[in-house]
């Protein structure tokens, strides 16, 4: 069941079953995650289903929003994730998103951060919203900028040593 739709995307809630741990295991194993957002070592089904149901079932419950699964609408491909996330050491909830390495580039991410902004305000009813990039990561800086996310300086979260560059995308009124 769709939860949030675009013109291209649908956005809906991650499952546990085969087909949603076996693209997670995909995406947390692709060069670019392990570059930008880090490796979880995932290596098995088994591994990635756990994965879904600690942390994405978990913040469901916690917080009643998280990352969701990301597909084409034309053809029901699975292309990543995208959702908010609240971490330690942060404010405020902050959008996260990843793609698969075939469908970088297309303007799908893009799609689905403004979703997910569109989503949090206007049915969640969150303000500030925060976004933290590793500092090489120019690609995903331009969506963010592009998205409308401001730079607001550097974060170390707690329990890390990276220091990672902090957005901001507060409320139009």
């Amino acid at each position: 069941m769709s939860l949030i739709q675009t013109e291209r995307l649908q956005l809906r809630l991650l499952r546990d079953d085969d087909g949603d741990a076996a693209a997670m295991l995909q995406l947390l194993n692709e060069p670019g995650f392990h570059q930008y957002i880090g490796d979880r070592g995932v290596r098995t089904l088994e591994q990635a289903r756990e994965y879904v149901r600690k942390h994405t079932f978990g913040s469901y419950a916690a917080h009643g929003f998280g990352m969701y699964a990301v597909e084409r609408r034309s053809d029901g491909a699975w292309l990543g994730n995208a959702g908010l996330v609240r971490r330690p050491g942060l404010p405020s909830a902050d959008v996260g998103y990843a793609l698969l390495s075939p469908f970088t580039g297309q303007g799908y991410a893009r799609e689905a951060v403004q979703a997910v902004l569109g989503y949090a305000r206007n049915t969640l009813g969150l303000g500030e919203l925060r976004a933290i990039v590793s500092q090489g990561n120019a690609r995903s800086v331009a969506l963010l900028e592009k998205t409308g996310f401001q730079r607001d300086g550097t974060v170390v979260l707690p329990g890390e040593n990276e220091q990672l560059l902090l957005f901001v995308n507060t409320p139009q009124d």
